[in-house]
């Protein structure tokens, strides 16, 4: 069975939405603009991108991902590379880029507990803040890696869900604190 990894920049309110500068968010560029950059904070992102398998986007991400991604040779070889898996029940193949590799659309939750049973390494879910809180809600995420940063967003897209739900544990299995306040918090769902 493949391991699901969710990965997310969050804020300590669990805000996901727009870490890198994306337009039309308020505190947009939260990531870059109000944390120094400590390099040793984000040895956790070149290490997804070594033992990942393959990537799994919302429409939304993956829309984003694609127009920018696909050049980025030297920052993001083997995730251009490895196979990349989008949930979603309006993308129509004629969507999907040609020089990204090799994509498949899943249309439900279904198909993605089905990918989950196949063989092969770990499935990496990035940005998707909605496929994220689904995936939560269906108990499909295995683990998460988080680099929560030490800010207050208040309004923004979450990575939790808000739903009335059973408690969900987790297993802290890795963490540090770097000088610049983010933490990194590996967690194993139980």
């Amino acid at each position: 069975m493949r391991t699901l990894i969710s990965t997310a920049f969050v804020s300590l309110d669990g805000v996901m939405e727009a870490p890198g500068g994306e337009p039309g968010y308020r505190n947009s560029g939260w990531t870059v603009k109000d944390v120094d950059f400590v390099e040793d904070a984000y040895e956790l992102k070149a290490r997804e991108q070594e033992e990942a398998a393959a990537m799994m986007l919302g429409r939304v991400s993956y829309e984003a991902f694609s127009a920018v991604w696909p050049s980025m040779t030297a920052e993001f070889p083997r995730y251009n590379a490895m196979p990349k898996y989008v949930v979603s029940t309006t993308l129509a193949e004629d969507d999907l880029v040609g020089d990204w590799g090799d994509i498949t659309i899943l249309r439900s939750l279904d198909d993605v507990a089905e990918l989950k049973k196949t063989d092969g390494g770990p499935i990496i879910v990035h940005g998707s803040a909605r496929l994220n809180r689904s995936l939560a809600d269906a108990g499909l995420i295995d683990r998460y890696h988080l680099l929560v940063f030490p800010l207050l967003l208040g309004a923004g897209k979450r990575l939790f869900s808000d739903t009335d739900k059973d408690t969900q544990k987790l297993r802290l299995v890795e963490h540090e604190v770097y000088s610049n306040g983010i933490q990194k918090n590996v967690f194993d769902v139980v």
